[in-house]
């Protein structure tokens, strides 16, 4: 939290207080350049705002489920060891789909985690977000009973909601004689928000509660949404995340038919390549991150292991094109530029990017010159990559699990690959490190994460060391 002075019109007093970059310059433009038109009202919310000092927020805990690894340790050990989680698809028979392959979520059984009947009641994207829950919140190792859970709360991130749930019923009422016989369960198994409901009722969360919808950018706007709930008073702990399970029939076709996803079904394991020239699409995967996230002097009070800080969130708008990036990557550079103003950091603070860095032609190009733009020759001392590359594109759920990849990776002075380089690509910047291939020590301090989702939704977060 930084102090600063500003200057409050009202009884031309000079006076001091804990604020942030974006309220700051909200106050000194109103008060000086309108206060003589602001109303009272407007001018005793500045006054509140002014004397309130944003909290620190810290991660306290984390779940993880995915195409490389079932839970943290598992995850880790495939990003540093360059497992890729592409395979054929087992879900159904996809032989005469364009692409016939995927990352699918290896070897789990809902059963080990969450009662038969009750897994039932749920969309397999809502069994991830349980699972992956769980295992975050007995990672941060509260005690519920001396827990104020009207200050808990959970706030979800999902770009698809039940996919699988909304194409098995309306398969079946197709099937049959048309006469509606729909699960009673259809409905409360489809909808997007009902992963974050159900994290509560388990645990006896009062606090906020909602989910983000966004598109790939989902879970990303999930951890600043829960971030800035907490920072601003109004939570002690929020569970936040994504989860995603779209690798349905309904969701490779939809992907086959607008020319995002890779054909490339003689080498799947190798199909998800950003940054390679020869990238000819994403890969989809499937899983759930979870993080917990916690007011720092609460998590201090109550002796709880701290991870990281989040230190800001960014946002901004492509305004061009349902499903291609800005070109120029305007939308991009704009949500990395917004991240570091809301942090007070400069670009030359950070140390590593996790790009969104989907494996598309148009993508991965935009957002190389986004980072060359916004980090300019500092951009070339930074370790870059794309988890993706491993784990394939999870959709609503992506943003959490590279969230985790880049505290992960900050706790333990590595950096993860980006595999599956094969060709430079003559229209990106060969001297950026993309860290191709093999895993890199160094020291890392401030790390951030990119998440773009259709509809030209970007949303950036960046996670910084306690101690900075």
């Amino acid at each position: 939290m930084r102090e600063c002075y500003y200057f409050y019109q009202q009884n031309n007093l000079l006076k001091k207080g804990p604020i942030g970059n974006n309220l700051y310059k909200y106050t000194l433009t109103q008060c000086f350049l309108f206060k003589e038109t602001l109303g009272f009202f407007i001018l005793q919310t500045l006054y509140y705002y002014n004397y309130m000092a944003l909290k620190r927020v810290v991660v306290t805990g984390l779940g993880a489920l995915t195409p490389i690894g079932n839970n943290i340790q598992e995850y880790w050990n495939g990003l540093l060891n360059g497992v890729s989680g592409a395979a054929p698809i087992t879900y159904f028979d996809a032989s005469n789909f364009k692409t016939q392959f995927a990352c699918e979520v290896k070897g789990f059984n809902v059963e080990d985690f969450i009662d038969r009947k009750e897994a039932r009641k749920m969309d397999r994207y809502t069994q991830y977000a349980m699972v992956t829950a769980t295992e975050a919140m007995e990672d941060a190792n509260f005690d519920l009973e001396k827990l104020d859970l009207d200050r808990a709360g959970v706030i979800w991130g999902s770009g698809i909601g039940g996919l699988q749930t909304f194409q098995d019923e309306v398969t079946n009422f197709n099937q049959g004689n048309g006469v509606p016989k729909f699960n009673p369960f259809f409905i409360p198994k489809m909808i997007a928000d009902i992963a974050g409901g159900l994290i509560s009722m388990k645990y006896g969360l009062r606090g906020p509660n909602f989910t983000t919808v966004s598109a790939c950018a989902s879970s990303t706007n999930a951890i600043i949404d829960a971030f800035n709930y907490i920072r601003l008073g109004m939570a002690d702990v929020i569970v936040t995340g994504g989860s995603e399970a779209a690798v349905t029939i309904a969701g490779i076709g939809g992907f086959n038919a607008m020319h995002a996803l890779s054909t490339r079904n003689d080498d799947p394991t190798t199909a998800s390549r950003p940054m390679d020239k020869d990238r000819d699409g994403f890969v989809l995967g499937e899983g759930a991150g979870a993080l917990v996230l916690e007011e720092y002097e609460h998590a201090v009070a109550r002796g709880a292991k701290i991870y990281c800080e989040i230190g800001g969130g960014g946002m901004s708008a492509d305004a061009h094109h349902i499903t291609a990036p800005h070109p120029e990557g305007f939308g991009a550079r704009n949500v990395m530029i917004n991240c570091l103003k809301d942090a007070g950091l400069q670009p030359t603070d950070v140390d590593c990017v996790n790009m969104h860095g989907t494996s598309t032609p148009l993508g991965d190009i935009a957002e190389s010159k986004a980072i060359l733009e916004v980090f300019g020759e500092h951009a070339y001392t930074m370790n870059l990559n794309s988890t993706k590359s491993m784990t394939g594109h999870l959709l609503g759920a992506t943003g959490a699990i590279e969230a985790i990849s880049c505290i992960l990776a900050m706790q333990h002075g590595i950096w993860p690959p980006t595999i599956n380089h094969f060709t430079d690509d003559e229209s990106i910047d060969p001297k950026l490190n993309f860290t191709f291939n093999k895993p890199q020590k160094r020291t890392i301090n401030v790390t951030m994460s990119n998440t773009f989702g259709f509809g030209g939704h970007n949303a950036c977060v960046l996670m910084k060391k306690v101690n900075l």
